[in-house]
C-alpha cells in the first residue's frame, strides 16, 4: 500500500492535484470553526455542552456540514443546498421537457443545467439561511439550552448573519468546483466525505466512553463487516450482454462487437435514504414549534405524532423509513435508467441483446431486468438505513453511527469513485494502475 501511494507522489502532476485537493480540504475544515458575525460563541459552546442539537433534521444537516451547524460557524450550512439544488433539477427533468433537451444536448447543455444549479442553491441558501437563524434565535436548534445564541435584536445583523451564511455555502461550492477542475475526484462528493469523516472519530469516542472497550471492539469488527459488504455490493452489476451486428460504411466494416449494458444493483445511490430521513426529520419539526408551556403536556395530537413518528423505535417510524426508501428507489431509478431511450440507441447503432428483438422487445425486457435488480437495491438500501436504528437500540450512539446509513453510503461510494479516477490517471501515464 505504502508503495503504491509513493508511486503515486512521485508522478509531478498527480503529485499536485493531491497536493490541491488537501490544501482545499484544510481551507474547508478551517471555515468549519470561524464563528460567524452577530453569534456569540460562548453560549454556543455551553449549548453544546448541554446536549447539542435538538435532534432530527438538524443532526442530519450537522453531519452533512462536519459540524458546522453546532458551531453556528460561516460554513454552518454546509453543502446541503446545493445538494438539494441537484436533486430538484435532475427530478424538474421528468416535467420540464426543456431540461431533459439540455441534458441531451452535451456539453453546453450540461453546463446550462450547471448555472441553473447554482441559481436555485443561492436562493435555497437564503431560504435554509433564515430558517437556520430563526431557529438558533428561538431556542429550538439546542436541547436544554437558556443562552441566547444571538443576542442582538437588530434588523441589520439578521440580514448580515443570513447573507454571511449563503455566502457560506457559495464558498464551499466554489470550492467543490476548483477541486473538479484542478484536483483529483469529484470536489462535492469529496467535500461532503471530508464533512462526514470530521464526525467519525467524536462518534467512535462515545461509544467507548459510554459503553467501554468491548463494546467499542465489537463496534469496529461489525463495521468492518459492513464495510466489506456494502463495498461488494456498491461493486455488483448485472452485464446485460449486446451484440452489435456488422455494418459497411464506405470501404471499412464496423460493429462485429460484443459488449454488455452494466446495470447497478444500488442505481439510486444515497439519495433515497437521503430524501427518506428528511421526510421522516418534518415530524420532528412539527413536535419543536409545537412545544407546550413550562409544566404543560403536548396537544394529544402532538404527543401521536411524537411518540410514533418522531421516535426512532416506534413500528410506524421503522415501517414508513422502510417504505419511502423503497418508493424513493424506484422513483430515482425510473428516472435515471430509461429503458426504452437505451433500446433506441442500441437499434440505431445496429446492437441488440442475444435473443431479443431490437426496439421495443428489447426496451420490455431491460425494463424487467431493471425492475428485479432495483428490488435488491432498494432491499440493500433500507437495510442500510436502518443500521444507525439498530446501533442506537444497542449501543446508544446517534443517528451518525459511522457504520450505516447515509454516512456509510456515501463515504464508501466517494472513497471508489476516487481511487479509481487516482488509478485511471495512473495508468495513462505510467500503463501500471494504483495497485500492481
Amino acid at each position: 500500500m505504502f508503495s503504491a501511494i509513493a508511486r503515486v507522489f512521485k508522478t509531478p502532476d498527480l503529485r499536485r492535484k493531491l497536493l490541491f485537493t488537501l490544501g482545499i480540504i484544510v481551507i474547508y475544515r478551517i471555515g468549519v470553526y470561524i464563528p460567524s458575525p452577530g453569534v456569540d460563541y460562548t453560549a454556543v459552546k455551553q449549548c453544546m455542552a448541554l446536549g447539542g442539537t435538538s435532534g432530527g433534521l438538524y443532526d442530519f444537516v450537522n453531519m452533512f456540514s462536519g459540524g458546522a451547524l453546532l458551531q453556528v460557524s460561516v460554513l454552518a450550512m454546509g453543502i446541503m443546498p446545493y445538494i438539494t439544488a441537484s436533486i430538484i433539477i435532475q427530478l424538474l427533468r421528468v416535467v420540464v421537457p426543456r431540461f431533459e433537451e439540455l441534458h441531451k444536448d452535451g456539453q453546453a447543455g450540461q453546463a446550462k443545467l450547471t448555472q441553473y444549479t447554482r441559481y436555485l442553491t443561492i436562493a435555497l441558501g437564503l431560504l435554509q439561511a433564515t430558517t437556520l437563524v430563526t431557529t438558533a434565535k428561538s431556542g429550538a436548534l439546542f436541547n436544554n439550552c437558556q443562552y441566547e445564541i444571538i443576542p442582538g435584536d437588530s434588523i441589520w445583523t439578521i440580514l448580515l448573519l443570513i447573507v454571511v451564511l449563503t455566502a457560506g455555502t457559495m464558498f464551499i461550492m466554489w470550492l467543490g468546483e476548483l477541486v473538479t477542475e484542478k484536483g483529483v475526484g469529484n470536489g462535492m462528493s469529496l467535500l461532503i466525505f471530508v464533512s462526514i469523516a470530521a464526525g467519525f472519530p467524536g462518534s467512535m469516542m462515545n461509544i467507548l466512553q459510554n459503553k467501554g472497550w468491548w463494546t467499542f471492539i465489537l463496534v469496529i469488527l461489525i463495521g468492518l463487516v459492513i464495510l466489506a459488504l456494502v463495498v461488494f455490493v456498491e461493486q455488483s452489476q448485472r452485464r446485460v450482454p449486446v451484440q452489435y451486428a456488422k455494418r459497411t460504411i464506405g470501404r471499412r466494416t464496423v460493429g462485429g462487437t460484443s459488449t454488455y449494458i452494466p446495470i447497478k444493483v444500488n442505481m439510486a445511490g444515497v439519495i433515497p435514504v437521503i430524501f427518506a430521513s428528511s421526510l421522516l426529520a418534518l415530524p420532528m419539526m412539527i413536535v419543536q414549534f409545537n412545544q407546550p408551556p413550562a409544566g404543560q403536556n403536548f396537544a394529544p395530537w402532538v404527543e401521536w405524532i411524537n411518540n410514533n413518528l418522531v421516535s426512532t423505535s416506534a413500528p410506524l417510524h421503522v415501517l414508513l423509513y422502510v417504505l419511502l426508501v423503497f418508493g424513493f428507489t424506484y422513483f430515482y431509478v425510473s428516472i435515471t435508467f430509461n429503458p426504452t431511450e437505451v433500446a433506441d440507441d442500441m437499434k440505431k447503432y445496429g446492437g441488440f441483446v442475444p435473443g431479443i428483438r431490437a426496439g421495443e422487445p428489447t426496451a420490455k425486457y431491460l425494463g424487467f431486468v431493471s425492475s428485479r435488480i432495483t428490488f435488491a437495491g432498494a432491499i440493500y438500501l433500507a437495510v442500510v438505513a436502518m443500521i444507525p436504528i439498530v446501533a442506537l437500540t444497542l449501543v446508544g450512539a446517534n443517528q451518525n453511527f459511522p457504520f450505516g446509513g447515509t454516512s456509510l453510503l456515501i463515504m464508501v461510494g466517494v472513497g471508489l469513485e476516487t481511487v479509481k479516477q487516482i488509478n485511471a490517471q495512473m495508468q495513462q501515464r505510467h500503463y501500471e494502475g494504483l495497485l500492481r
